[in-house]
């Protein structure tokens, strides 16, 4: 019988790199979404992976660059410039209900964004390069895009906060037909309306 080679692991055959990256983040998304960013720890997010916290600390340098490589959120926004220019405030909340609805990632990203630096920044980024480009087609005065912008994004995480993260009663019970029917015009107010 053949002895183990020096210093090899017993046990499970040990997994590839692609596996064990894909183990680490599926692990911090799950604790970032329950325990936000401050409470969230690389000994957790590692034994939650099944792995040594050195491992996730080798994958990924730090908390700041797994968070941000965790959180890699694309919005999927629909194609605007496909829908008539009066329908685009009830085609953005629409899409951003889907989207929300049991998204434990989009959650988790908002909970951080609003107690920590790091994941405030993350919320700035997804919302200036996937937001901003969606007003700048619909806005009628380029320079006010960031404030029209800026609006839908207030609307918008106000819903996320109000109905999935503080889950109030009268936010939660809503229908999302009935959140489309008050938010839509607020939003194409927003992006298309005179400037006050």
């Amino acid at each position: 019988m053949l002895d183990s080679a020096p210093g090899a692991t017993p046990g499970p055959s040990r997994r590839s790199s692609d596996a064990t990256r894909a183990a680490i983040l599926d692990a911090a998304r799950a604790r970032f979404a329950a325990d936000g960013y401050d409470r969230a720890t690389i000994r957790a997010i590692a034994r939650d992976a099944s792995i040594d916290p050195s491992m996730v600390m080798r994958y990924f340098g730090n908390k700041e660059a797994l968070f941000a490589t965790a959180v890699a959120v694309d919005l999927r926004l629909p194609d605007i410039a496909a829908l008539p220019r009066e329908e685009v405030g009830r085609a953005l909340v629409a899409h951003f209900l889907g989207l929300w609805e049991d998204n434990g990632e989009l959650t988790a990203m908002l909970r951080v964004g609003v107690t920590n630096p790091v994941g405030a920044e993350r919320m700035r980024s997804v919302f200036r390069d996937q937001l901003l480009p969606v007003t700048r087609l619909v806005c009628p005065d380029p320079e006010q895009v960031p404030t029209r912008s800026a609006l839908c994004a207030a609307q918008l995480l106000g819903l996320a906060l109000t109905r999935y993260v503080l889950r109030l009663p009268p936010a939660v019970e809503l229908a999302p037909e009935e959140v489309v029917a008050w938010l839509g015009p607020t939003l194409q107010r927003y992006l298309t309306a005179p400037s006050p």
